[in-house]
């Protein structure tokens, strides 16, 4: 088995990349792959709670995310200064993450067998 990390760092919404990314996290997923998810910057906003995608008419994301589990993805990661930096705390994120600040991300990336930017 092999392991991967896939990085998000693209804004919410911000286009079809992120579904696309999300798409091949559930399929490596399926493969019996360890798979893991790396949020930084604005990408901390995947998993804000209730997310307006009305006028967006795009699909909700926060559902996919709450798939993971369903998956065998547990382990989510997001960067510590991006808490701080949007004025958010875990408490206002759909799952329980693990926070990580920059040395451990480094340290994180390197325990994969791919990183994947998404």
């Amino acid at each position: 088995m092999k392991s991967f990390l896939f990085v998000l760092e693209s804004p919410a919404y911000s286009g079809s990349d992120t579904q696309e990314t999300l798409d091949v996290i559930l399929i490596t997923a399926a493969f019996d792959q360890e798979v893991s998810v790396l949020l930084l910057g604005e990408a901390i906003y995947h998993l804000k709670k209730q997310q307006n995608t009305k006028d967006k008419q795009c699909k909700n994301i926060g559902s996919i995310y709450r798939s993971l589990d369903l998956y065998d993805v547990e382990n989510i990661f997001i960067q510590q200064s991006a808490l701080s930096d949007f004025g958010l705390t875990t408490e206002d994120l759909l799952l329980p993450v693990n926070v990580c600040n920059q040395q451990e991300i480094v340290t994180l990336m390197s325990q994969f067998d791919f990183v994947i930017n998404g």
